[in-house]
């Protein structure tokens, strides 16, 4: 596997290349980085030319000190030109919660780019100004908890939030890795993404889902009714959608059922495989 960091607007993104074929570009979830992606490169890597991007904010990737660096349409204009440096052409493009809803918005955005999406645990946002504002003053009282806190007492709160619940069940050795990932994250850099590209900043784009015509593959957890009825929405409204509900898993698919998950993503790519 290729590690780099590529300088995007002044910005070093990190970066991991591994295998060839045509381009699979995988984005993180919020606390999260391209190291969470890392048991499935190697069976991806066999098919694909596997793309692992940290986040602005996130990972090894800079974590600017201004709050509208990352609002999305700078992070929009970042990532196009990341895309462009590692795919020759159309990607396949997969996100998971946080990254599923920036792959959401680049793809309606920039669908002659994509061969493909895959959306695990992801939402078009909220579709009201009220919902909007409700999100971003909760948004900004955590970003203003993980700046005053601290990583520690902020990742002891996330961890307990009912999102995780399903998580409980997982092995010590898995949530620990988990914890070091979370507490080793920049806290400027999650708190400033909670205020540039969180869930109340973020566009409503439901209203754009059925003008996209790509094939994409809904991801949810079943134990995760939120998510799991957002999904079931979206799929009724995209054009060329399929969703999987797997059993047993929450919010976080790929961390608490990772064979399901992956199963469910090369069983969709059998069909989707351009060359």
């Amino acid at each position: 596997m290729n590690n780099a960091k590529m300088n995007i607007n002044g910005v070093d993104y990190y970066v991991k290349e591994a295998g060839a074929g045509e381009t699979l570009i995988v984005l993180h979830g919020f606390t999260g980085s391209t190291a969470q992606w890392q048991p499935f490169v190697e069976r991806w890597s066999q098919q694909f030319h596997v793309v692992l991007i940290d986040l602005l904010g996130h990972g090894q990737t800079d974590s600017p000190e201004d709050a509208n660096r990352y609002r999305l349409k700078h992070v929009r204009r970042d990532l196009l030109k990341l895309f462009a440096s590692v795919s020759d052409g159309p990607a396949h493009l997969l996100g998971y919660s946080m990254g599923g809803r920036i792959a959401l918005y680049m793809a309606v955005n920039h669908p002659n780019l994509f061969h493909s999406l895959i959306l695990e645990s992801a939402s078009p946002g909220l579709e009201s100004a009220e919902e909007r504002q409700k999100r971003v003053e909760s948004d900004t009282a955590l970003a203003q908890r993980i700046q005053n806190e601290g990583m520690e007492a902020f990742v002891d709160f996330w961890e307990h939030i009912p999102l995780w619940a399903s998580q409980s069940r997982l092995s010590t050795d898995v949530l620990d890795q988990q914890r070091s990932l979370r507490l080793a994250s920049n806290p400027i850099g999650l708190a400033n993404s909670l205020l540039g590209m969180g869930t109340g900043v973020q566009p409503s784009l439901w209203h754009q889902l059925p003008q996209l015509s790509l094939p994409t593959l809904l991801i949810s957890g079943a134990l995760d009714e939120k998510f799991t009825s957002i999904n079931q929405r979206m799929s009724a409204m995209l054009p060329n959608a399929q969703l999987a509900i797997v059993a047993d898993a929450g919010h976080n698919v790929h961390l608490e059922q990772p064979e399901a998950f992956s199963q469910q993503v090369e069983a969709f790519f059998e069909h989707q495989i351009v060359t």
